[in-house]
């Protein structure tokens, strides 16, 4: 089964609905429609929800669309945006870098 990590903070809000899609980069995954995916606390590898995916799009940072932005997180600007993905992937990010948009539903 495929996984994919969530810090604490993300997966409360996921938890009580607020977080419904999730972004991802550099999938080495192959995240498409239909997987089942078991997602996990970062810090304790703890599983907290199974859930299908249920849409997937590939785009760019900077042809992200107001459809896009649903259901996920905001950032105070695209340069903390950035900033905060390049922590998570320890690879430089800005508008140029492809982005997966990935909506779920519970099982």
């Amino acid at each position: 089964m495929k996984t994919l990590k969530f810090r604490k903070e993300l997966s409360e809000l996921i938890l009580n609905g607020q977080k419904t899609s999730t972004w991802r980069l550099f999938d080495d995954k192959d995240l498409s429609v239909g997987d089942i995916v078991s997602f996990v606390v970062w810090e304790t590898g703890e599983e907290f929800a199974r859930v299908e995916l249920i849409f997937v799009k590939e785009t760019t940072f900077g042809q992200l669309t107001s459809n896009d932005w649903e259901g996920h997180e905001s950032f105070e600007s695209e340069e903390k945006m950035y900033k905060v993905y390049e922590e998570y992937y320890k690879r430089p990010v800005d508008e140029n870098s492809p982005v997966k948009i990935i909506k779920f539903r519970f099982l």
